[in-house]
């Protein structure tokens, strides 16, 4: 049986967060072996305090959630956040650029890259899937290992449609080994993790990381 709470990135991005609710994702995290939590830039600096030594990895969303931002904003909140205390950067990928065929996206998260990786940090790029053709899916996955990034993720889970299996496998056969992927949106049960797992998921991002544990 696969340990599925190396997997898990215990999630809260809502609109509504507070400091409380903070504090609850890291307790259900600690409580239940989960590798890291992901939060809102805002709320890293408290996040990484209450963290403390436990060796709970700490994720942050840049350029959240459409991704629309010049590309020296996204560099600006990225230096902020790994100030604050991030381990680790979801970026989320221009798709209105990806869709123009520029060539901005791929220096964007060569940018992006190069400062993450200079501060020992890791860099997920969000391509959201559910905006995307099979190609487009297949061209973003090849800008993002061309230009650097440790894993490309799925989605922001504000889009209509979340991870699906078909996608991973899509984006698994183009990816180099050494890129990950992260699958996040609607994902639930344990079930639905480990069939995106089995299908080459190396990551899940969930709000729902105590109850795919407890399935376990």
């Amino acid at each position: 049986m696969r340990n599925i709470q190396n997997y898990i990135e215990h999630t809260n991005l809502k609109a509504t967060i507070t400091s409380n609710d903070i504090e609850l994702l890291l307790k259900q995290a600690q409580e239940n072996n989960i590798f890291g939590i992901c939060v809102p830039p805002f709320w890293v600096k408290k996040a990484k305090r209450d963290i403390g030594k436990s060796g709970i990895q700490l994720i942050t969303v840049i350029g959240f959630p459409l991704g629309y931002q010049m590309s020296q904003a996204k560099e600006a909140e990225a230096v902020q956040a790994i100030k604050d205390g991030a381990d680790e950067l979801d970026m989320v990928l221009n798709i209105s650029s990806v869709k123009s065929e520029m060539m901005w996206p791929k220096i964007e998260v060569a940018k992006m890259g190069k400062l993450a990786h200079e501060n020992g940090k890791i860099l997920k790029v969000i391509i959201e899937t559910a905006y995307l053709s099979e190609q487009e899916i297949m061209d973003a996955c090849k800008i993002c290992a061309d230009a650097g990034a440790d894993y490309v993720k799925t989605s922001t889970g504000f889009a209509p449609e979340g991870a699906k299996v078909a996608h991973i496998k899509l984006m698994r056969s183009v990816l180099p080994d050494h890129v990950g992927i992260k699958a996040s949106g609607g994902i639930k049960t344990y079930d639905q993790a480990l069939e995106l797992i089995e299908a080459g998921t190396d990551r899940i991002g969930t709000s729902s990381g105590p109850e795919i544990c407890k399935g376990s």
